[in-house]
């Protein structure tokens, strides 16, 4: 992290921004957060949450979802996009979560991350969120680009990125973290056209310049998010 990002008056002023911040994503359930996130990869928690109240109404248990013909499953999701490889993640980790942890979702990092198509993006999201255990730190496409931005990473691999935040961020910091930079990203520092002149963290943050272009293109990698 570069000398002159002030870590701390970074989060009290995201903190201040959004006292309130928490997922945006609808569920009710440990399972059903699990799909929720799996549906949202390349996907807008708002088309998520448009597509899910039907879904989950329809099928309420981790059988329902193993048992679906796989056609059926791609037709209720297609609207979120890579419905394919997303209804193939969804089924596989309903029958694993069947056949090894007696039909409920685990509550550990090594056990989620064994599901297919979960990786620790994903695993973290569910393990803070419904769980809360700080296990990691949620690195999604919001998370990545404004660590750049903010000078807390170098590093453009997530994995590297979630490994540079967890020794930056307090413990029990790193669930809520992730929730204020994804609102903060999404309301101000876009990706294609980052509203600087409006970010209050201006005076807080390695001007502009170099890394302003990082984080806008797409990884269109569904196997482990």
């Amino acid at each position: 992290m570069g000398k002159d990002v002030n870590f701390s008056k970074i989060i009290k002023k995201l903190d201040t921004l959004y006292p309130e911040a928490h997922c945006a994503l609808h569920y009710s359930n440990p399972l059903e957060l699990l799909i929720a996130t799996i549906l949202s990869a390349q996907c807008t928690d708002v088309r998520v949450n448009q597509v899910t109240p039907k879904l989950f109404k329809k099928y309420r248990s981790a059988k329902d979802f193993a048992e679906v013909p796989l056609k059926e499953l791609e037709q209720e999701i297609r609207s979120t996009g890579f419905f394919r490889s997303k209804a193939r993640s969804i089924q596989e980790s309903a029958r694993k979560i069947l056949e090894k942890f007696h039909g409920e979702v685990p509550q550990t990092l090594e056990e989620l991350i064994q599901l297919p198509g979960v990786g620790r993006k994903t695993a973290n999201v569910v393990l803070g969120v419904i769980f809360e255990k700080a296990e990691g730190v949620v690195v999604d496409t919001h998370v990545k680009r404004l660590s750049y931005r903010l000078g807390f990473t170098k590093q453009k691999d997530p994995h590297k990125i979630e490994k540079d935040l967890m020794k930056l961020v307090p413990q029990n910091r790193w669930i809520d973290f992730s929730h204020l930079l994804i609102l903060h990203g999404r309301a101000i520092c876009k990706a294609r056209k980052p509203l600087c002149e409006k970010c209050l963290l201006n005076k807080n943050c390695p001007k502009m310049g170099v890394n302003i272009g990082i984080g806008t293109g797409r990884d269109l990698s569904l196997q482990k998010v």
